[in-house]
Order: C-alpha cells, then structure tokens, then sequence
C-alpha cells in the first residue's frame, strides 16, 4: 500500500520543496531562483547529478506503483520490516513538514545553486537557528524514509548518491556563504551546527 503512494508523495514533495518556493520568489521580486549553471564546472556537475537523482527517484517510485516489486529491484531483506516501513512513512511525512517550513522561513533568500549575481540576506532564524542546512537535512533523512520504505539496492544506491551530492553542495554553498557574507557567516556557523 505504501508503495503505491511513493509517486504522488514525491511529485508532492518535488512540488513543494522546489517548484513552489522558486515560483514564489519569482512572483515576489522577479529574481530567478533556479541558479544551477550548465557549464562542466563543480556547481554545473552537481546540477545535473541532482536532476539525474530526482529523475531516478520518480521512476524508482513510478515502477514500484505500477508492480515492479522489491525482487526485481535487489531486495534488502534485512531491511525489510514493517516497522521499517512504517517509520519510513513517518520519516517521509515529517520531512515534507520541515523542509516547507525551512522553505517559509528561507523566504527571498530561497535559491537552487549558488548565485552569484543576486546577494540573499544571511537567514538565521526559525528551523534555521538550529541547523545551518535545514533543507538539506530534511532531504537527507527524507531518502531515508524512502529507503525504509522500498529496501532494495536501487533506494540504496540513490540514498548513497543524494548523501554524497548533499555533501558536496553543502560545502561548496558554505565556502560561498563565507566568502560574500564573512564574520556574520563565521559567528553564525559558530553557534549552528551544519546539521543539528
């Protein structure tokens, strides 16, 4: 049964998460917030891996409601549980819960990539004071859930992909973030943690 609501949970998610917030800042002051480059640079690689990843995430789920079961995806029995599963629904419904609010609280400052035209307001508030990366965060725990739910070497590896994308975007958006806003960035990631 939950398997069947993977897919419109993740157009939800998707919709939610990204679409959403991009098209709000757009109506808002007519910035652009989609800012992945389509160059060979590190930001521009990332940028397609995480369509790649998206993509890969909403055939995964597409397949499974339409029959394609755990067998023919490399079943991770050792995962497969239903309290797995159950807290894989649970982890899926928080998630979508934070990271919308981590997106109202991003307000204007909300971009996908790192622009480096348009200068955003350090946010430190809401979800924000407790995490540097809320976002991220939520997304991480997010393919969890998913794994939870569908164990199988196909979640895996997705989970395995999106921890090493998050990774490495966190990274390149905090070298960024410390090069254009300096001390306020320093003393902010002083009393938050990247994560938690």
């Amino acid at each position: 049964m939950l398997t069947t609501l993977l897919l419109p949970y993740f157009l939800l998610f998707f919709a939610a998460a990204f679409v959403l917030p991009t098209w709000r800042v757009w109506q808002s002051n007519g910035t652009n917030a989609l800012v992945l480059p389509r160059d060979d640079s590190a930001f521009g690689v990332i940028g397609v891996w995480f369509k790649i990843l998206i993509g890969s995430i909403l055939v995964l789920c597409a397949s499974s409601a339409f029959g394609v079961g755990l067998n023919a995806m490399g079943p991770l029995d050792w995962a497969n549980h239903p309290w797995l599963n159950r807290l894989g629904a649970i982890l899926l419904v928080v998630t979508l819960i934070w990271v919308v609010i981590a997106q109202a609280n991003m307000g204007q400052s909300w971009r996908i990539g790192i622009d480096q035209k348009v200068a955003s307001k350090l946010v430190t508030s809401g979800l924000f004071a407790r995490s540097r990366n809320p976002i991220f965060l939520g997304m991480r725990i997010n393919m969890l859930g998913l794994l939870f739910i569908l164990p199988n070497a196909a979640t895996l590896s997705l989970f395995v992909a999106s921890e090493i994308l998050i990774g490495v975007q966190v990274r390149l958006e905090e070298a960024h973030l410390r090069e254009t806003m300096g001390q306020p960035y320093l003393d902010y990631c002083a009393r938050v943690g990247r994560w938690l």
